[in-house]
């Protein structure tokens, strides 16, 4: 019955958003088509609910063929394939304002574990990917806002690969933890602490409001 409730939320709270943000997001697609490689939507495979693929919408920031250039499909702070507008767009999170179409489509919820490219979710455990996608992937989620500051992590680690899968065991084990503490409470102080930590990136209000979560031990 949760689900259910959580479904006809997501529907409502999308659509609410995309109206009230219109006025924000179609000044963003222009200046994206005006500027940089004049590309406005960046679309990709990720592992989405049961396990099946679905294309992530997002505001374009990076330089196009970018996954083939650099660190691949890992980003680093100040990392050169962004843009100009790109680095705006990612700090405040609006580039990933798009994905209110996917949780409108069904693809996503609001609130859920992050949708993954096959090959990072590939680094989970299998005990971990049997169920971190038994609910719909969210915009936001409890891996992303401990995680805001992973770029900044990643680039000063002296072993870029290492450190990203040592963030991934990690947020397989926060993932989990959301499966099983799942109701609109957590769903609600999630999205709460995902604006909280745009404003005070340095807050560790999180562990407050959720002392059972995992400590991160990096």
């Amino acid at each position: 019955m949760y689900l259910f409730f959580k479904r006809l939320s997501d529907i409502i709270s999308s659509l609410i958003a995309i109206l009230v943000l219109s006025p924000l997001l179609i000044p963003v697609m222009l200046l994206l088509k005006l500027t940089g490689e004049h590309e406005v939507f960046f679309f990709q495979k990720r592992i989405g609910y049961k396990r099946k693929e679905f294309d992530i919408w997002k505001f374009a920031t990076m330089l196009k063929n970018s996954s083939n250039m650099g660190a691949g499909i890992i980003t680093v702070r100040n990392d050169p394939r962004v843009t100009r507008l790109g680095r705006i767009l990612r700090k405040t999170k609006i580039n990933e304002l798009p994905q209110l179409f996917n949780v409108l489509f069904g693809d996503m919820s609001i609130v859920g574990a992050r949708p993954l490219l096959k090959k990072s979710f590939d680094l989970y455990p299998e005990d971990v990917k049997a169920k971190v996608y038994n609910t719909r992937p969210g915009i936001t989620g409890i891996g992303s806002v401990i995680f805001r500051d992973e770029e900044k992590i990643i680039s000063e680690s002296s072993d870029v690969e290492e450190m990203y899968r040592k963030i991934f065991m990690y947020k397989g084990k926060v993932e989990m933890w959301y499966q099983q503490n799942i109701s609109f409470y957590t769903d609600f102080m999630i999205i709460f602490l995902t604006v909280w930590h745009v404003l005070v990136p340095d807050s560790r209000l999180v562990h407050r409001i959720f002392p059972s979560l995992p400590e991160r031990e990096f």
